[in-house]
């Protein structure tokens, strides 16, 4: 199955190559590019592509403003949005999770990255870049939890899941630190999605930070 994803950057330059890596890949195709963000929602809304690879500074829109109308809390059928961004900074990647992106990557993270992230995001899969999400998260400061009474009610287990995705691991990966099958860390991550009122990993990730479950 061919993964399509839309392009949105305000470089032409930058969106061309963004092109040449993810086409060179037999499994992706570049089916929308946008310059600012206002054709980057309206492109997406009409063509439904399965990944959008969404620049932060952008004109009309920026990346932030594009993720939430693609991917935010209020979007019925919400798309997989990456941030994908020169600027290493806290609020952006913030901006961006609780925005609702599927993930975020800086530009100079290479080609490799650029088709793990877009294939990750497409399976739902965990935090897209590790080695940047999770450093820009632990630099937060998260506000005090909840006391304890207010907190769903997860079990030992769930925990133990929701930590490791915070940590930036994948559904295998969690299996094998934890010792249980695919299908049932699957099983893990629905129950906490529905007992926590989040829509996907990412969500996750930023719940588990903002309730000090990851040390």
């Amino acid at each position: 199955m061919t993964i399509r994803v839309l392009l949105a950057d305000d470089q032409a330059m930058v969106r061309g190559g963004l092109r040449l890596i993810l086409e060179d890949q037999p499994d992706i195709s570049v089916v929308a590019e946008a310059a600012d963000g206002v054709d980057a929602v309206a492109q997406a809304r009409r063509l439904r592509p399965d990944v959008c690879l969404v620049d932060i500074r952008m004109p009309r829109l920026d990346g932030l403003q594009v993720t939430r109308a693609l991917a935010g809390p209020g979007v019925a059928d919400p798309l997989r949005v990456v941030v994908v961004t020169t600027f290493d900074l806290d609020e952006y990647v913030y901006g961006a999770l609780r925005g609702g992106a599927a993930g975020f990557l800086l530009k100079d993270a290479g080609p490799a990255l650029l088709v793990e992230a877009v294939r990750a995001a497409y399976q739902g899969d965990a935090l897209v870049s590790p080695s940047v999400t999770v450093r820009l998260l632990r630099h937060l400061t998260p506000p005090a939890p909840p006391p304890d009474e207010h907190r769903p009610a997860l079990s030992e287990r769930e925990v133990e899941v929701v930590r490791e995705i915070a940590r930036g691991r994948t559904n295998l990966e969690i299996g094998a630190e934890l010792f249980i099958s695919l299908s049932t860390v699957k099983s893990h991550v629905s129950a906490v999605q529905t007992k926590l009122g989040l829509r996907n990993r990412t969500e996750i990730a930023v719940w588990a930070w903002e309730h000090r479950i990851v040390d």
